[in-house]
């Protein structure tokens, strides 16, 4: 079982150990992101993470600190989102030292010099043009654009290339000052767990700043119609993403979205997948997800369908849509999909890393909900909220998410005018 300490500074320590692990991951996570960010600094999040690899006063540039970790064959990465931020290495567990100094060092050592920065204004910039040349990962972003506007949760992660070239250090300090706090981070080890752990993680991390971060923006979720945003672009293949709002993290009714999302396109044998692609010969990819936030969560289809065939392609989709609000799950398709998620998370969940990233999502998105005292939820406790689930759960909510006036549609392709989707809509 993981146990949650606090450090002497406060900061929050989670270890998982796993009997047998040879490999041990370090995990840094801290519950800021975009949604934290203004006008100003949109991005800046994002551009931060890129800061931490490009030097320390100790080791004053990246070969320095990517060469220790490559010579002993670590893996190690950074990501961002729009309410956190993670860091990770993942070693032979005998160089989990190693793993500490570096990860401590690149996230309370940093330099931000002017020069690094500059430099990588570039490397993000052609980040931003990798994601507008590329529609498959760019449409959730446009889609997120339509749920919640001109608003921090709207805007894209990555920022905007006028907000990219604008950043100088001081933004970088102050943003650090301000949002990597102990009371919204987490230090979480998992697999094979040193002797002495807790304070030797305290050895490391006791010059993290004390203290809560500066709040975000709660998104306010109220649509009383179906709404539609289009990104022209002359392409070969349209994109599209067609949804409709949930709920927040720790819902009620969270385990049965990621239910429905899996019926409708999680697998090679998914309705959507069958219909649109086996059947209908419509699309090479199409899949459904489920998204959970703090203050708000969605599910949506993606998929990319011919130019000349889109109205099609929607309208299949929204037929299975409404198919769930109709029809029970038969007690076959049901069975197979709890034994499709079953799986599929003992498959993501054999590394250490895999673990880490389990509950140090769960403590980042906790700890931004006021009140949310839900205990660390384990894998096998998941999948027995998965097993409890009927078809009248599913029909029951479906009936609730799939409301005409709730629906959203995003598309990037060679189209100017809304009207000709507004009627599928229905």
């Amino acid at each position: 079982m993981p146990k949650l300490t606090k450090l002497s500074n406060g900061l929050n320590l989670l270890t998982a150990p796993i009997p047998g692990a040879k490999t041990t991951a370090l995990l840094v996570m801290v519950a800021t992101g975009s949604k934290y960010e203004d006008k100003k600094t949109s991005g800046l999040s994002h551009f931060l993470e890129h800061m931490f690899f490009k030097g320390t006063v100790k080791r004053p540039d990246t070969l320095t600190i990517t060469s220790l970790l490559d010579r002993v064959g670590g893996e190690y990465n950074a990501f961002t989102s729009k309410e956190y931020t993670g860091f990770w290495i993942k070693v032979a567990a005998s160089q989990t030292k190693l793993a500490l100094d570096v990860l401590s060092d690149m996230l309370l050592g940093s330099t931000f010099t002017s020069e690094e920065i500059e430099r990588e204004k570039g490397v993000i910039i052609e980040e931003v043009n990798m994601y507008l040349d590329n529609p498959v990962m760019r449409i959730e972003d446009v889609f997120e654009q339509c749920l919640y506007g001109d608003t921090p949760a709207g805007w894209d992660t990555i920022g905007t290339k006028e907000t990219i070239a604008s950043f100088q250090r001081e933004d970088f300090v102050t943003y650090f000052k301000n949002q990597y706090r102990t009371a919204n981070s987490f230090v979480c080890l998992a697999g094979d767990i040193p002797k002495g752990a807790t304070k030797l993680v305290d050895s490391y991390f006791k010059s993290w700043s004390k203290g809560a971060p500066k709040p975000k923006v709660a998104v306010k979720e109220k649509q009383s119609a179906p709404a539609i945003r289009l990104e022209y672009k002359k392409t070969d293949q349209a994109h599209l993403c067609l949804g409709v709002r949930t709920e927040a993290y720790n819902g009620k009714n969270e385990s049965v979205h990621k239910l429905i999302a899996a019926i409708l396109g999680g697998s090679m044998s998914s309705r959507l997948f069958l219909n649109l692609r086996e059947r209908n010969g419509l699309c090479y990819y199409v899949r459904t997800g489920s998204e959970q936030y703090t203050d708000s969560g969605y599910l949506a289809t993606q998929a990319g369908v011919p130019v000349d065939k889109i109205e099609k392609a929607i309208s299949i989709i929204m037929h299975e849509y409404k198919r769930l609000t109709e029809e029970l799950v038969s007690p076959k398709e049901l069975n197979k999909i709890k034994q499709f998620i079953s799986g599929r998370m003992l498959l993501g969940l054999e590394g250490p890393d895999d673990i880490a990233n389990w509950y140090g999502r769960q403590l980042v998105l906790r700890v931004q909900q006021k009140g949310n005292r839900r205990p660390l939820l384990t894998p096998s406790e998941f999948l027995r909220d998965i097993k409890k689930i009927t078809a009248e759960d599913i029909r029951r909510v479906a009936k609730q998410i799939f409301n005409p006036k709730g629906l959203n549609l995003a598309i990037i392709g060679p189209y100017t005018k809304e009207d000709q989707f507004r009627k599928l809509l229905k």
